[in-house]
């Protein structure tokens, strides 16, 4: 699966505590082009995010320590991260999200290609928004 240049190397942070999932999120991602981090909790993520916001967020809901919807609210909370997009991959239910809060909203078992078409949808729709003041 080709993806588009104006994606191609952007960064991809992968929230999942399953460690077979976290790989498959990886692998697939690496493979569509992406530079990918990969954590297995909601404080590795924010952790890393203070580092340097990546372009797009992957996000199971379920997380130990800290979780999904907190990783949400705390990165919305800020300026410099609430542009982020964050696409959910969960197998918790979501009937109680704001879909307005998500890029995506994906239900497990989640198809690679659908992954990729998520990622690169959510990072294609924010570079094309206007920068927020």
């Amino acid at each position: 699966m080709a993806v588009s240049p104006a994606v191609t190397r952007a960064s991809v942070l992968v929230v999942e505590d399953d460690p077979s999932l976290r790989e498959l999120y990886r692998t697939t991602l690496r493979t569509a082009g992406y530079a990918v981090v990969a954590v297995e909790d909601g404080a590795d993520a924010l952790r890393h995010i203070e580092q340097g916001p990546p372009a797009a967020v992957v996000l199971d809901l379920a997380l130990p320590r800290v979780g999904g919807r907190d990783v949400q609210r705390e990165l919305r909370s800020h300026p410099e991260t609430r542009h982020i997009p964050i696409v959910v991959v969960s197998g918790t239910d979501m009937s109680d999200l704001d879909s307005n809060e998500y890029a995506s909203l994906l239900m497990k078992p989640v198809a690679p290609e659908v992954l990729v078409w998520a990622v690169e949808n959510s990072i294609r729709r924010t570079r094309a928004r206007p920068a927020e003041t």
